[in-house]
């Protein structure tokens, strides 16, 4: 009981001091860091090592990628780009269909790239397609953060459900049959709430620049097709990557396979992009290229970003270490729930450590000697369970999950916005998905 309070002070006080006191959330992550391995008693040689490994491993794994993604936005927004795109699209599908758009964007792209990352690339589309349509910020990014969640967390191959789906020795197939249907409709109230609800919320796109600003740029803006390219190609490639690891080899395993596996890695799928980007400008001068340049003004965009995402990804290391994830875990197992035990024990996994990945694995460890107990003996019953896993690994994304200061930062949102409608956003999207999971149960089971 001490250390879930503790979690929850720790919590309070990074809301607290980032709204009310105007702290700054890099210091005050890891001021709720430090506090928490104190009080819940962890060594203090510990709290340090968990600091410096979560603030490191968070960094190597999206730092570079958030680099690499704002030089791109950068790019895309003083050429134009951006805008040349944004009017391609709202062309095609209406004003009105934005956060729709980008739920499904969302939702296709965080099969094959994981959220962080896919949040990233997309972001410069968001903020102009907002912009354009003349809509606030905050419905299209939780429709997109919803729909990047739900692919990430309940269909495979994204490496957390896979690993989720190997533990309960569950039929991959099966568990991707249901989960499109399932993440999908559940991905649908999550745009419904970012229309309805999170769209009252007005965050401007991009508050330094005017409508006359904008049709000056797109006087000078590469063609549509021209800025998509900087965006499309590294998903391309990271898809293809996902491709070549499949079990069947279909880019056999010698060179072909080495080639996919290098351009599809991120940083270097996001590297190529950068370099498209470069033409994008109508005149292009080396001074873009320079620390005054854009790709100056990129590198000190994205610094604040990767300092507050590495804090936080400090914190759910010490958070992990403490052994929370265990004793939730342990305590929770005994409870007959049902098919909502492991959303449960997911949940509580999600919401104390902040990432999706570890509380599909812990929670699917959890659960895998239960099965036989529970009843969940059949194929369909172990492919629910680890879709139930999986809704419960998307609830809720805040202050202790990498991907909530990713979204807050990159749009502008303060931390209690951030909860009112990132936050929300992922609950809405579990705990829909936990129902039609458990609907589904019903009639199958």
């Amino acid at each position: 009981m001490l250390i879930i309070i503790l979690l929850i002070l720790s919590v309070l006080f990074i809301i607290l001091s980032t709204t009310k006191f105007q702290l700054h959330p890099f210091l005050a992550l890891l001021f709720a860091a430090i506090g928490f391995g104190l009080f819940s008693g962890m060594p203090l040689s510990e709290i340090v090592q968990s600091i410096n490994d979560g603030f490191g491993k968070t960094l190597g794994f999206i730092g570079i990628v958030i680099i690499l993604g704002t030089i791109i936005g950068t790019f895309l927004e003083n050429s134009g780009g951006a805008y040349a795109m944004a009017e391609k699209m709202l062309k095609i599908i209406g004003q009105k269909m934005v956060p729709l758009t980008m739920a499904i964007i969302g939702y296709i792209v965080s099969i094959p790239v994981f959220a962080d990352s896919g949040f990233v690339i997309l972001s410069p589309l968001n903020k102009a397609l907002s912009k354009r349509a003349g809509i606030s910020l905050a419905g299209s990014t939780v429709a997109l953060a919803v729909g990047l969640t739900a692919s990430h967390t309940m269909v495979p191959p994204t490496p957390g459900p896979i690993a989720a789906a190997g533990i309960i020795e569950a039929d991959l197939g099966m568990v991707i049959m249901f989960g499109i249907p399932i993440s999908i409709l559940s991905v649908a109230v999550g745009w419904l709430f970012a229309k309805k609800i999170a769209s009252k919320t007005y965050i401007d796109p991009n508050p330094e620049l005017s409508e006359e600003a904008i049709f000056e740029k797109l006087k000078n803006a590469p063609s549509p097709f021209k800025a998509f390219i900087p965006i499309l190609l590294p998903i391309v490639l990271i898809i293809l990557k996902s491709v070549s690891d499949l079990p069947s080899k279909p880019f056999g395993e010698e060179s072909l396979f080495e080639i996919m596996n290098f351009v599809g890695n991120p940083v270097i799928a996001l590297l190529i992009g950068v370099l498209l980007s470069f033409s994008l400008p109508k005149k292009f001068d080396k001074q873009l290229l320079s620390t005054s340049g854009w790709v100056g003004k990129g590198l000190m965009d994205a610094a604040i970003i990767i300092m507050i995402t590495g804090a936080g990804g400090a914190f759910g290391k010490v958070l992990q270490n403490s052994g929370i994830a265990g004793l939730l875990g342990d305590s929770l197992a005994s409870a007959n729930l049902g098919i909502w035990l492991p959303f449960v024990i997911a949940a509580a996994l999600k919401s104390s450590q902040g990432s999706s990945t570890v509380a599909l694995i812990t929670a699917a460890s959890i659960v895998a000697p239960l099965t036989g107990a529970l009843g969940f003996d059949t194929p369909m019953d172990k492919a629910l369970l680890v879709l139930a896993i999986g809704a419960g690994s998307a609830v809720v994304s805040h202050v202790n999950d990498s991907f909530f200061w990713v979204v807050t930062q990159m749009t502008g949102m303060d931390v209690k916005q951030g909860y009112k409608l990132h936050s929300a956003g992922t609950g809405v999207l579990g705990i829909t998905a936990a129902i039609l999971i458990w609907i589904t149960s019903l009639v199958m089971m």
